[in-house]
């Protein structure tokens, strides 16, 4: 049987690939815009790989003009502290290590369950590594976790950025087809 999260680690794996199936589920109670997002990974579609073992990161999705790790985080509450684990902290500062060094945007994706419309929203670690390019420009876009007095993660959905927003903005290209 497997894992929890690995329902909606392979939701999410399915929809960032365009497979049909998984996005016509998707926007059943999306709105129009959200719907259009998500229909737009149909023709552009990431190349998504599920990470093997416990990298700290769940997935990563390449295509020709974006990449980035994601690690995928499902709950019935609106907010998760990172606090309740060592293990997710530690995840956290690992990952962010990681991606500062190869100038990668880490991305979490937040799936609240039970919710109608997009349920997904995206967030990324805050940091003052200056990443390059238009991982520059993404990292300032997408909203970051929250730290707590404590300096503890906190990942409010209602503060994330709808991944149907993320897929939009990835979706605008400014460079034109040369070949």
């Amino acid at each position: 049987m497997a894992a929890p999260g690995d329902v909606y680690e392979r939701e999410l794996r399915s929809l960032l690939n365009g497979e049909e199936k998984a996005v016509d589920k998707m926007v059943r109670t999306c709105n129009a815009l959200e719907t259009a997002a998500y229909r737009s990974m149909v023709l552009n579609p990431f190349l998504v790989i599920r990470a093997a073992g416990s990298l700290g990161v769940d997935l990563v999705a390449l295509r020709w003009d974006f990449s980035f790790p994601i690690e995928v985080k499902s709950s019935s509450d609106e907010v998760l502290h990172f606090s309740k684990s060592q293990r997710l902290v530690e995840q956290a500062d690992g990952m962010l290590e990681d991606c500062c060094r190869s100038h990668l945007v880490p991305i979490y994706a937040f799936r609240l369950k039970g919710f109608r419309g997009d349920p997904w929203r995206v967030f990324t670690i805050p940091t003052d590594h200056v990443f390059r390019g238009r991982n520059a420009v993404l990292y300032r876009r997408i909203p970051k976790l929250e730290l707590s007095e404590s300096g503890n993660y906190i990942m409010r959905w209602r503060d994330g950025m709808k991944l149907s927003d993320l897929i939009l903005y990835t979706g605008m290209t400014d460079y034109k087809d040369t070949g």
